[in-house]
């Protein structure tokens, strides 16, 4: 009998259009949910928008440790391989056939597959279509129509400046991420050149930020997603804002707390004193350093439930 992992998904009590990336667990949870229903393709009239994304961590009781989902990811069809590597290389590859070259959406698939490595370098930061561009010698258009590709089949998605009542000159970019970071690593070459503490710290802040995501999906989008980046290079990698207020939090794959890294939630308190700064961080004390939290990554993201408020003190 094939193994059903219970999702945090709430299904709704009418019509309702369910989405998110291929491997996310749709038609599992479909079939689950509902046994003995009818199927039939069709679109209908009066439906909502429901997302579906990989895992959670506190949706998860199989024995995987954190360094193993930040190298393979959340993806359910990965999470339960048992060869996780493989099964996210065969994904890429069935992704960009099926998705992509049998649905028509583009011709050119070598430039397409090209372009995906190429953007690989800019997730967890600002992407330059231009240099993507002249990478996979594509016209800048080109490289523009690939990413709304990839966003209508929810393989990236964006996260904007948060610019609320600024006091600073703010760049005007936004974030950009693929939507798990198993699918990052597979995607992202990595050779001598390559300093795998960036890849690393990409990794991690991807996870946080695809976890954010499905936590605030799954609890009724009660907030909007932002990073802060002065035009100076002063920055804050997530914004959650919405009516239980504003939190700031910084992600860095350190084991340990240095002065530097609180420099972007000290700045940000300065402009938004209301709000909460959070550090998450790779080591395992819980502390308060200039009355800023620095949590443990690992324990923060096991305790983010849908439905509950943000683990963080008040």
């Amino acid at each position: 009998m094939e193994l059903f992992i219970p999702r945090s998904f709430t299904p709704l009590e009418h019509s309702y259009f369910l989405f998110g990336p291929r491997g996310t667990g749709k038609s599992s949870f479909l079939r689950h949910q509902y046994p003995v229903a009818l199927w039939i393709d069709l679109l209908a009239g009066r439906v909502l928008w429901r997302t579906l994304h990989p895992f959670l961590f506190s949706e998860l009781t199989l024995e995987k440790t954190f360094a193993e989902s930040l190298q393979h990811g959340m993806l359910p069809v990965v999470v339960s391989s048992p060869v996780p590597s493989d099964t996210l290389a065969t994904y890429i590859s069935l992704y960009i056939r099926e998705e992509v070259q049998m649905e028509g959406l583009t011709r050119k698939v070598g430039n397409f597959s090209r372009f995906l490595e190429a953007a690989s370098f800019s997730h967890a930061s600002v992407l330059n279509t231009s240099n993507v561009a002249r990478e996979c010698q594509v016209e800048r258009k080109t490289v523009e129509s690939y990413i709304g590709i990839l966003e209508d089949i929810h393989l990236v998605f964006k996260v904007p400046v948060f610019s609320k009542k600024a006091k600073r000159a703010l760049i005007s970019h936004a974030k950009f991420y693929f939507f798990d970071t198993g699918v990052f690593r597979a995607l992202r070459p990595a050779g001598p050149l390559d300093r795998p503490e960036e890849i690393e710290g990409a990794a991690l802040e991807g996870l946080v930020a695809q976890q954010f995501r499905a936590w605030n999906a799954y609890s009724g989008n009660r907030y909007e997603m932002f990073f802060w980046r002065t035009q100076g290079g002063v920055e804050v990698d997530f914004i959650l804002y919405g009516e239980d207020g504003i939190h700031a939090f910084e992600v860095k794959n350190s084991d340990r707390v240095r002065p530097e890294d609180l420099r972007g939630l000290k700045a940000f308190r300065q402009d938004y004193p209301a709000c909460t700064a959070v550090l998450l961080y790779r080591g395992k004390e819980r502390l308060l350093v200039d009355n800023i939290q620095c949590l443990p990554c690992a324990d923060f993201l096991r305790e983010l439930v849908p439905g509950t408020r943000l683990p963080i003190m008040a």
